[in-house]
């Protein structure tokens, strides 16, 4: 009967798209490969000791997609569930395969899971898949906690928390982490700020019933029977317009390039403290957002439970190569940033 139930929420969860991993696990590879190249000396041996052998942010960068594989069944436990259809996602994983880095990969998930309700099918998915985006409203020129697809639990409260550990400070109230070690701060924070450079885990369209974008901030909130669940339900052909962002370009592969890290290098300092990093950068992936619904107009199809939007182009070619740039930029930022926090915080 457990096998049941979970062969349902699988289905369930396929039906009802919720968060997608930002850029693959190839884009997380990415980022932390840019990093890897920028750190200082000493954040490059911080690095290093606590990650251990073996591992720098280019490994670490999938991690936290990782722990979507684990599942809580019915009598309350947590397990780590590999998909035999689809082998193809352990791939960034199989760094974290031995006993020790599986046991905390499920003890992260069951800290993380109850600290707040995340259901957006109906079913509870743990709190911490919600560490890994906002939904604020494409209307919006910055970040700000208190517009609707912010929350306490958001991306941005996420990286804070992680920087409060490895800096030796409590996470401030009343952000609902758990984070036990400087280990599980780095691993988290190595992929968060991928996501946040991930345009459509910042920033998200909001439709009417007619497919026209409305402001959830000044009309009448969320609609949960339109929403589009941060891109998720927005269909282009046979993927979702958030998967289509996911994925990087193909020529990248999963490494610096030499033209990204020209670009990361060129990228301006971060200015003010540290602790406002992560909002302004942000502030500037929701900006980012702006380009990426520009040009595009959707049709319901499909209502509860499982919502679903088509979507048309303007110029559908001239969307994809503003993508593609759009994707080689943010990979530039995320990598950049990653290591101007970490040898900020390590100089």
């Amino acid at each position: 009967m457990l096998k049941v139930v979970l062969a349902l929420d699988c289905l369930i969860y396929l039906l009802c798209p919720t968060d997608a991993p930002a850029w693959g696990y190839q884009g997380h590879e990415v980022v932390g490969s840019i990093a890897d190249k920028l750190l200082n000396s000493n954040a490059r041996q911080q690095v290093g000791q606590i990650l251990g052998e073996g591992f720098d942010l280019r490994v670490a960068g999938p991690w936290a997609d990782c722990v979507k594989s684990v599942v809580r069944y019915d009598d309350g436990s947590f397990h780590y569930e590999v998909d035999p259809d689809h082998l193809e996602y352990e791939v960034p994983c199989t760094p974290f395969n031995s006993r020790e880095e599986r046991a905390r990969i499920v003890d992260y998930a069951q800290r993380n899971w109850s600290t707040c309700s995340y259901a957006p099918d109906g079913h509870e998915r743990g709190c911490h898949n919600t560490f890994h985006f906002d939904d604020i409203a494409v209307q919006r020129t910055r970040f700000d906690r208190s517009y609707l697809g912010g929350s306490d639990h958001d991306l941005v409260a996420a990286i804070g928390a992680a920087v409060a550990v490895l800096t030796d400070k409590p996470v401030p109230p009343p952000f609902p982490f758990s984070i036990r070690d400087k280990k599980e701060a780095l691993l988290l924070i190595a992929h968060f700020i991928g996501d946040l450079h991930q345009p459509l885990h910042v920033g998200a369209v909001y439709l009417d019933a007619n497919g026209r974008p409305v402001d959830p901030d000044t009309a009448h909130g969320i609609d949960p029977a339109t929403d589009t669940i941060g891109g998720n339900a927005i269909q282009d052909e046979n993927l979702s317009l958030h998967h289509e962002w996911d994925d990087i370009p193909t020529d990248i592969g999963e490494a610096a390039t030499t033209e990204l890290l020209a670009a990361a290098r060129s990228l301006p300092a971060s200015q003010g403290s540290i602790s406002d990093w992560p909002a302004a950068w942000a502030s500037d992936s929701i900006l980012v957002s702006h380009r990426a619904f520009e040009g595009l107009t959707f049709r319901l199809i499909a209502t509860l439970p499982a919502n679903k939007w088509s979507v048309a182009f303007a110029d559908h070619a001239g969307y994809l190569q503003a993508m593609d740039a759009i994707k080689r930029r943010q990979l530039a930022k995320g990598g950049a940033r990653l290591a101007e926090l970490l040898n900020a915080i390590w100089p």
